[in-house]
């Protein structure tokens, strides 16, 4: 279902007057987990599978085309939050794996012109598993989006509920999600590009330094982890 998400006509004029001193900073973390696959780096990932890893690159439906008087908003996967793993016990492994996600594309447009609002239009595709620790077969994941001044401070963040049922047998499902985000404008000269809009999953602070590390588990882990039962 589709929900309009909007921010409020005072923190945009707060980002319009500030939007002529920033400068533009590296965020390491603001960099959406698919422009780290296919590197140069060793090692293995928390389920064994090679660091470096090629995977497929995820198909998610383009938005329709739409037009926008200048530059629309940059649309990004936070990456402390790009990834849920929620797992049991006291030690990372496979088997200890409850449900995971994952933020696997992302696609954005906008519209405006004049001194029109903003109108971002987003589509999100999360790809989600169900681990051996994972109790019943359905589970509601949280997300949110939040309207940023570019690389500076949030405006306004919203969450929302991602329910999943896995069927029987089921490990794993592909959700995608459609939200429209309204950003008003002070003046019909201020661009789209003084905002930036960052998606990522409500995870725990434990759960955001394990993504930090640049571990990480697949959304079928523990899938084919042997049986414990004698």
């Amino acid at each position: 279902m589709r929900r309009v998400f909007k921010i409020s006509l005072a923190s945009a004029v707060s980002a319009a007057l500030l939007s002529a001193v920033l400068v533009p900073m590296t965020a390491d973390a603001q960099v959406r987990p698919q422009q780290q696959r296919g590197g140069s780096d060793r090692g293995q990932n928390a389920d064994g599978t090679p660091a470096n890893q090629r995977q497929r690159a995820p198909r998610i439906a383009p938005l329709r085309r739409t037009t926008a008087a200048g530059r629309c908003p940059s649309v990004k996967s936070l990456y402390d939050a790009a990834r849920y793993v929620e797992l049991t016990g006291d030690r990372v492994a496979a088997s200890n794996v409850a449900y995971t996600g994952e933020i696997q594309g992302l696609v954005s447009d906008c519209a405006y012109e004049g001194d029109d609002p903003i109108t971002v239009y987003t589509r999100v595709q999360f790809d989600l598993g169900r681990g051996p620790q994972a109790e019943g077969t359905g589970r509601t994941y949280r997300y949110w989006i939040a309207v940023t001044e570019r690389n500076k401070a949030v405006l306004a963040k919203e969450y929302f509920d991602l329910p999943v049922n896995f069927d029987e047998g089921q490990l794993t499902a592909s959700v995608t999600q459609d939200q429209v985000v309204v950003i008003p404008r002070a003046e019909a000269t201020t661009s789209g590009d003084n905002f930036e809009i960052l998606v990522g999953f409500d995870v725990t602070p434990q759960m955001a330094e394990f993504n930090r590390t640049g571990s990480r588990f697949r959304v079928n882990a523990g899938a084919l982890a042997p049986s414990t039962e004698q």
